[in-house]
């Protein structure tokens, strides 16, 4: 309630006590390593996986979320130079895709998966990523299709985008017979 994360490190940082010696150094190492990562992103990759690891997802899953992250990176890269520039605009646009694809807007999903700060990725099992990158492989390619330009017309695009996804998702469940979505 008094600080954010930064400031409570800055605080670590200058406690004069030998009992504040371990996070003193934890923090060094930290940094240290997000250093080597700026130099050698692969290495980011790698500790990403090996704290995925460490949680107990499955080497598949991990592979489909990393895929994810990228494909989600070329969408927001694309919404950027379309000038979207507001986080509540990318969160709008983030929205419209959810509730094409899965029926939910991001709330509802995270409200039926129990989530409160956590990521709602993280927490999408491998039918739920796969979806979820179909949604915004297809906004990014309709995006750059139609040139659209403004938060209007991606939007649109998002909706659309969504809408592929969904198709899919419900052309699956049937097929499957139960649904894609997972508490």
């Amino acid at each position: 309630d008094c600080a954010d994360t930064e400031s409570i490190f800055r605080i670590i940082q200058s406690i004069p006590s030998k009992k504040a010696e371990p996070f003193k150094r934890w923090l060094a190492k930290v940094g240290y390593e997000r250093i080597q990562e700026i130099e050698n992103p692969e290495l980011a990759q790698e500790r990403m996986k090996s704290l995925y690891e460490q949680k107990g997802y499955s080497k598949n899953w991990i592979e489909k979320r990393l895929r994810g992250i990228a494909i989600r990176q070329e969408l927001t890269d694309e919404w950027k130079n379309r000038e979207i520039k507001e986080e509540r605009e990318y969160a709008i646009l983030t929205n419209e895709i959810s509730q094409a694809t899965f029926g939910k807007s991001i709330e509802e999903y995270k409200k039926l998966k129990k989530l409160k700060r956590e990521n709602l990725r993280d927490h999408m099992d491998d039918l739920e990523l796969i979806f979820n990158m179909l949604g915004e492989k297809v906004t990014t390619e309709i995006t750059v299709s139609k040139n659209a330009k403004g938060f209007v017309e991606c939007a649109v695009a998002a909706k659309q985008g969504g809408v592929v996804a969904g198709n899919a998702r419900k052309e699956a469940e049937e097929k499957i017979g139960r649904s894609v979505i997972s508490e």
